[in-house]
């Protein structure tokens, strides 16, 4: 998912060519993303974001392949990072979510470290999470990202345990860890009040994750020992 300025993909092995793509598609999320805040979702056309660019409007689709996806994009990281954590057997697959869950939210309170004015950042990141939950497609858009990684969770849980992809058990373990999201982001919401300091955001949201990954943790459990 995106946030206004947050560079998520910065490489030191980039070639220029790569970099150029970086650079385009952040400032085309992060246009639209401004558009979006000051106007709403539904008022702004995706050829106002593109003339703003000074690009076509083919070339904003090149880069992401629906409105929405502006703003909430990159799933593939997540999965990319579910299916490597939930796969290796050192760990439980909720030790492997909490690793992830903290990368992001490192990720997250770094930029805001880095923001002269710390209250109106993250006044900016409240009304970006204002704007998703109040724009119905948005909402929607989210609800299949978030299927779609419900998905990966349950194959990867499946073959860890020698289960069908389809067993109610790895569907509900998947539902479970991905809810771990949800209480992540309502922490951030809860803790982002703009007087906090980032270090203290990241404790109170940790906080709440790690207590909530406990209530779960137990039913989990076989699934780290393969068990069937």
């Amino acid at each position: 998912m995106s946030l206004p300025t947050v560079d998520w993909e910065t490489s030191g092995t980039e070639g220029l060519r790569e970099r150029k793509k970086r650079l385009l598609r952040r400032r085309l999320t992060d246009t639209a993303t401004a558009m979006f805040l000051e106007r709403g979702f539904d008022a702004v056309r995706v050829a106002e974001i593109a003339a703003a660019c000074d690009v076509s409007e083919k070339t904003v689709f090149n880069y992401f392949p629906s409105k929405e996806a502006l703003i909430l994009d990159r799933p593939e990281a997540t999965m990319a990072a579910l299916r490597d954590g939930l796969a290796g057997t050192g760990r439980t697959p909720v030790e492997a979510v909490l690793e992830i869950l903290a990368g992001e939210l490192d990720a997250l309170l770094s930029w805001l470290e880095t923001q002269p004015d710390r209250a109106g950042a993250s006044a900016r990141i409240q009304a970006f999470t204002e704007l998703v939950r109040s724009t119905p497609a948005l909402r929607a858009h989210h609800r299949d990202m978030t299927e779609q990684l419900e998905a990966v969770a349950a194959e990867v849980l499946a073959a860890r345990t020698g289960r069908a992809a389809d067993d109610p058990r790895c569907q509900i373990a998947a539902t479970a860890l991905l809810g771990l999201w949800r209480v992540q982001s309502t922490a951030l919401r809860r803790s982002l009040d703009g007087e906090r300091s980032p270090d203290q955001v990241r404790r109170a949201v940790t906080a709440d994750v790690r207590s909530a990954a406990r209530l779960i943790d137990t039913g989990l459990a076989e699934f780290a020992a393969g068990a069937r």
